[in-house]
């Protein structure tokens, strides 16, 4: 092989690997949302209704396993804006999070 061809098969994985790799930032995101799971299949129906009701209604725009503040997370948008709803493994509110402000179950605002 010429230095031409060994430079350019050198190259090719280099510039393949910052080309994906701006890809990757330009998707973007915080750190954490890289980290974030769906809820998978009929965990994902069961904690958006028990969401949906607790809310009052709304649509199931996001789910996420693992969630710090519960081990499921539902993002319910409603026409006042989001509510994010926490739940716990065995699928009771735990909290919810309406536009920023958090409040846990039994507390009276």
């Amino acid at each position: 092989m010429n230095r031409k061809t060994k430079a350019g098969l050198l190259a090719a994985p280099v510039i393949a690997a910052l080309a994906f790799g701006g890809v990757a930032l330009a998707g973007g995101g915080s750190d954490d949302d890289a980290n974030e799971r769906p809820i998978p299949g009929s965990a994902k129906d069961r904690a958006g209704a028990v969401a949906v009701k607790h809310v009052g209604g709304g649509r199931v725009t996001g789910t996420e396993v693992g969630d710090e503040e519960g081990y499921y997370e539902v993002e319910v948008t409603r026409p006042g804006g989001e509510v994010d709803v926490h739940l716990d493994r065995d699928f009771k509110v735990t909290s919810t999070e309406d536009d920023g402000n958090e409040r846990s179950e039994g507390d009276e605002r």
